[in-house]
């Protein structure tokens, strides 16, 4: 890289956190449209009208960028549910109910974030990064177990597999839902309701 070439990306990297951001949100788009393979960082870089090199100012490598946008998709569904919930005590069965709209909302936005934290897309990814990945996952899902753990049910009742239960309903309604018809919200109620049946 010339003197010039470095000069100019250097000026390129400045800018903070905005262009930290920006990057995150052209690696999400690129990664949800054209696959994790299918993406360069040079695409990405392109995207944000940095040079390729410049981009190693804020993320080590591929690798590295993709878990900070996943980490990213991660927060906003943190955010949604503590959003949902809030400081109010409220009783265990509309807790987790609220928990599951947030949770729906966000996944169902059509977003790119929603899509790369989706289970189907992860498999997409490098297997190298899935323990890394798989721990953001977990560190989310701990939000539930605590909401779970609150709920009256039959002593018999595995928590854990109720947990898969109302995951997998939840992340398999991206693959059905169209607008329109029912709303985030009707679907946390019906499937809250299934689950919760006679139980009190």
């Amino acid at each position: 890289m010339t003197t010039r070439s470095k000069t100019q990306a250097k000026a390129e990297a400045r800018g903070g956190e905005s262009r930290r951001e920006a990057l995150l949100d052209a690696a999400a788009a690129m990664f949800a449209a054209k696959g994790y393979d299918g993406t360069s960082i040079r695409d990405i870089a392109g995207a944000v009208g940095m040079l390729p090199g410049s981009l190693y100012y804020h993320f080590k490598s591929k690798e590295d960028l993709l878990l900070a946008v996943y980490r990213k998709g991660v927060a906003r569904f943190e955010a949604a549910i503590d959003q949902a919930l809030g400081k109010t005590t409220v009783e265990p069965w509309q807790a987790i109910e609220a928990a599951c709209a947030a949770h729906l909302t966000t996944l169902l936005d059509g977003g790119d974030y929603a899509r790369i934290v989706s289970p189907e897309f992860v498999r997409s990814f490098p297997p190298a990064m899935l323990p890394m990945l798989n721990a953001e996952r977990d560190r989310y899902e701990r939000h539930f177990e605590k909401l779970i753990a609150a709920l009256p049910l039959d002593p018999r009742t595995d928590r854990w597999l109720f947990k898969v239960a109302l995951f997998g309903s939840l992340n398999w309604s991206q693959t059905w839902y169209r607008k329109g018809r029912y709303t985030p919200g009707d679907i946390a109620e019906a499937f809250i309701a299934l689950l919760r049946a006679d139980r009190g």
